[in-house]
């Protein structure tokens, strides 16, 4: 049974990687890199940060672990990828529909009946990325947007996995995913361009937006539904904005603003929604 401290401890953990998530949009497009390359890099120095705080090789290798890496590796080639080939707007909105598959995956594979709180959260979060998104979503790179679509099954196969092993070692699925995505990108690395710059911002994206993000992420969903956690997930491309506007001085229309209100009001709700069930059980 989760306590109370330790659920207010992974949502503020959740909220954390969400943050750290949604810094990837201004770097990666700071990079010459190619998809594969971007994913080895990063991959090499998350390995480096997850063996670092594990100190240990994979303990067990369950299905669910392997699942769980899978779909870690399988998210990222096709977020990254259909970037290159759609609008970032169409990738984050359609990566996003993500909680849909959650909701049927948990159910059927943990019996996580969704509550009516997170029914509520749902539909606000999706007009929130709608009101977001506003004019910037498009019909056009048709291959990227269905890139984005599969990534989004992925993300939500990969978030159920992960609460599966909320009793095992959810944290050995990512060092199985950045061990394989470095040494089977190392060839490509070979070809890109090493200067400063690059590695820099490779190193920052594979230490902090997916090490220490996902370090977090696994302790969190131990004692948060995953149906939740991917809620609470989608704060990244609200966040996103900020960074854009820090880095490179584009401010947020009022459509956006409103948006990101709208899916943080959803986010709060599915929080709350979810406290109070506790609660009662």
């Amino acid at each position: 049974m989760t306590s109370l401290t330790d659920r207010r401890k992974a949502l503020i953990y959740l909220v954390i990687t969400a943050l750290l998530w949604s810094t990837s949009g201004v770097f990666v497009k700071a990079l010459s890199w190619g998809p594969v390359s971007i994913l080895a890099g990063r991959g090499i120095f998350t390995s480096i940060v997850f063996l670092l705080y594990l100190r240990r090789l994979p303990r067990q290798w369950s299905r669910w672990m392997l699942l769980a890496a899978g779909g870690s590796v399988a998210t990222q080639f096709l977020f990254v990828t259909s970037t290159k080939l759609t609008t970032a707007a169409n990738s984050i909105f359609l990566q996003y529909t993500a909680p849909i598959y959650v909701v049927l995956l948990g159910y059927w594979l943990l019996r996580e009946k969704p509550s009516r709180s997170d029914w509520v959260s749902m539909g606000l979060i999706f007009i929130g990325l709608l009101l977001f998104f506003g004019d910037q979503l498009s019909t056009q790179g048709f291959y990227g947007n269905i890139l984005a679509v599969i990534s989004g099954v992925t993300s939500a196969i990969m978030v159920v996995a992960f609460r599966a092993q909320k009793d095992a070692h959810p944290e050995d699925s990512i060092l199985v995913a950045s061990l394989f995505m470095a040494a089977a990108g190392i060839p490509s690395i070979l070809k890109e361009s090493w200067t400063v710059t690059n590695w820099s911002i490779i190193a920052y994206l594979g230490i902090f937006q997916i090490g220490l993000a996902f370090i977090l992420f696994t302790k969190s969903i131990k004692h948060i539904p995953a149906l939740e956690a991917n809620l609470i997930g989608t704060l990244e491309p609200v966040f996103n904005p900020v960074w854009v506007y820090l880095f490179l001085g584009e401010a947020m229309g009022r459509s956006a603003l409103l948006g990101g209100v709208v899916v943080l009001a959803g986010v709060i709700v599915s929080a709350a929604g979810s406290a109070r069930a506790e609660k009662v059980n």
